[in-house]
This record gives C-alpha cells, sequence and structure tokens, in this order.
C-alpha cells in the first residue's frame, strides 16, 4: 500500500506562504535541491490543488526548453513533465498538462483507490488547501516538511486547527547550511 506524503515547505512561525502569497523566503540553493530531488523519488503520483497546479503548469514545462534552466530545473522539468499528476478542483473542468487527471469529487475513496495501487509514494505538494483538506480528513501518512529560520508573521498557515490531537513520529531530520531543517514524520 502506498503511502500519501505531504511536502511542504514552511517558515518557523507555520506558514506556507508568506503576505500576498510571497515565497520568496525559502532559502533554495544546490542542498535543498538535493534534498527535494531526495524526495522527489519516492514519488509515484503528485497530488495538486488547483492553484499550486495552475502556477506548477505555468512554470515548469517552459524550463523543458529554456537555455539558462539549470540542470536541477531541467531534470525537474522533464520529472514533472511525465510523473502522473492529479489535480483536486472543484472549479476546473479539465487539466490539459501532459499525464493529468482531475479529482473533483469523492475525495477520500479516490485518495484510497490511489493508495491500493502498486507503485511509489502519493505526494502532495505544497498545496495549502488541499493539505487542509487531508488533514482534517485525516489522509496524510507522512509529513515531510523543510522549515526555514524565518519569522513571516502572517501569511498562509500550514496547519488551521486540526480537529483532533494527530500524533507523529519522527523518521529523520536534516540540518542544511542555510539553516534549514528538513524533517519527516510518520502517523
Amino acid at each position: 500500500m502506498r503511502n500519501v506524503v505531504l511536502f511542504m515547505h514552511t517558515s518557523l512561525d507555520g506558514f506556507v506562504s508568506g503576505p500576498g502569497g510571497a515565497l520568496n523566503w525559502i532559502p533554495y540553493n544546490e542542498e535543498l535541491e538535493k534534498y527535494a530531488a531526495g524526495i522527489v523519488n519516492t514519488v509515484g503520483s503528485s497530488l495538486y490543488g488547483r492553484t499550486t497546479y495552475e502556477m506548477m503548469r505555468g512554470y515548469w514545462p517552459t524550463m523543458l526548453n529554456n537555455p539558462s534552466a539549470s540542470k536541477y530545473e531541467l531534470n525537474h522539468a522533464q520529472w514533472v513533465e511525465n510523473i502522473e499528476k492529479i489535480v483536486f478542483s472543484k472549479s476546473m473542468k479539465t487539466a490539459d498538462w501532459n499525464n493529468t487527471r482531475l479529482i473533483s469529487g469523492n475525495i477520500a475513496e479516490e485518495v484510497a483507490a490511489l493508495k491500493n495501487q502498486p507503485g511509489k509514494d502519493i505526494v502532495v505538494f505544497g498545496s495549502p488547501s488541499l493539505a487542509h483538506t487531508f488533514i482534517d480528513m485525516d489522509l496524510i501518512d507522512e509529513y515531510q516538511l523543510t522549515i526555514s529560520p524565518v519569522i513571516l508573521g502572517g501569511g498562509v498557515p500550514l496547519f488551521t486547527g486540526s480537529k483532533e490531537k494527530i500524533k507523529l513520529k519522527l523518521i529523520s531530520s536534516q540540518i542544511m547550511s542555510t539553516g534549514v531543517v528538513g524533517v519527516h514524520y510518520k502517523k
């Protein structure tokens, strides 16, 4: 059975984007790219909410033929182009990015069916609204978080007041040279 993993960058005070949706506080460098690539290697299906899907759809395909793309950007663009992508949205009518399907209802049943398929894990990338829904529905099996050494003071929170306490077990942690801490928890 595959696990549902939430992979999210967060600030020390628990925000996944700053005021106005800012993401420029994440100290992305070669070390964080390598850490993220390790998580990407565990993915069989990537899950997105509408907003993150549209952001990814607007960016990564442009890297495929961009001569100024870094090796990391090109490799990730090729990976994300070909991986199974599932977007959860009630407002979208179609999802036309290569190897993408749209789910607009029956979330718990759809996720259960995905978990029962063979293969690598199912990873929610970013997508805070989808993450909130999955947390509330108790669908997250693992949390892979990077915690940046910054206090944003506002923005979109990672957690919005879970209905019940969720006990987690620390599987691993890694401190990076920028002060970012990568943590991996399982239920």
